[in-house]
């Protein structure tokens, strides 16, 4: 798959880049631990539809795009690297799909910019405001690593080789995604990086309002963290065209579990509103 490096503002990040110049744009943000390879097969899927496919590792997973200071990684950073990396490739509107963190920047990203997201596409993510709802609620518990992740923990995790990250991917993602993943955490100054997202993390920069563009909200039951109840609450959250669907036996590393569906899925999606 060809690979590419996005000059963006003063970030430079790599990417996965595929389809026709010409095709409509489609910016796809992975998740923590994982890169923009955890959309290989999405990619593909995409740039066979007409579609040009643009899946880019975020601030602090790209080299090119690691700022030290925390307060860098704070949510409208992360929303200012996707317009900047659109604004690169010349593309006034674009499609937006998102996995984990990337769900998140995704959510805000649309809020924010309705007027340049054409569609958006959510895989395990819930609207913020659906989350902070159910644990308002007491439906929806909130991770534990979630408080304690940090910059300096980063230390601690590589002297347990990184277990927890190896044990959280386990068998489900595909062997050599978890090997690239791992192999980029294993730098020092990559896993603080890409840590800094948990640390920056301010409930007042996701305290966004209703979406209005239309929302497609790929959710699972194995999902270890996101509640069901949680997930279905984001229809409140979303005024536009909303679709939500829940996909049985599957876990949280869905893009990876189940490539095919979940891409016919967001193809159709894409194409529906495109």
């Amino acid at each position: 798959m060809p690979e590419s490096k996005i000059n963006a503002g003063l970030l430079s990040f790599d990417a996965l880049v595929d389809g026709p110049p010409d095709g409509d744009l489609v910016i796809l943000l992975h998740g923590f631990p994982e890169s923009s390879r955890q959309w290989a097969a999405h990619v593909v899927a995409l740039a066979e539809a007409g579609f040009r496919a643009v899946a880019f590792d975020q601030r602090g997973y790209s080299p090119g795009a690691r700022p030290a200071a925390v307060t860098a990684y704070r949510m409208p950073h992360l929303v200012q690297d996707v317009l900047d990396v659109a604004d690169a490739l010349g593309a006034d509107r674009f499609h937006l799909v998102g996995h984990d963190w990337g769900g998140s920047v995704a959510w805000c990203t649309a809020f924010a910019n309705p007027k340049r997201v054409v569609t958006l596409t959510s895989f395990s993510t819930p609207h913020p405001r659906a989350f902070a709802d159910a644990v308002r609620e007491g439906a929806q518990p909130v991770p534990g690593y979630h408080r304690t992740f940090a910059p300096e923990g980063a230390e601690a995790m590589l002297r347990d080789n990184l277990a927890w990250i190896r044990g959280s991917l386990g068998s489900a993602v595909p062997a050599d995604h978890a090997r690239e993943y791992l192999g980029r955490l294993s730098r020092p100054e990559a896993l603080r990086a890409a840590l800094s997202w948990f640390a920056a993390k301010d409930p007042a920069d996701v305290a966004i309002g209703a979406v209005e563009v239309p929302s497609l909200l790929l959710w699972s039951d194995g999902d270890p963290v996101v509640r069901r109840h949680t997930a279905e609450l984001t229809a409140k959250w979303v005024t536009g065209p909303y679709q939500f669907v829940a996909l049985e036996g599957i876990g949280h590393w869905i893009s990876e579990e189940a490539p095919e569906p979940t891409a016919q899925l967001m193809t159709e999606h894409i194409r529906r509103y495109g």
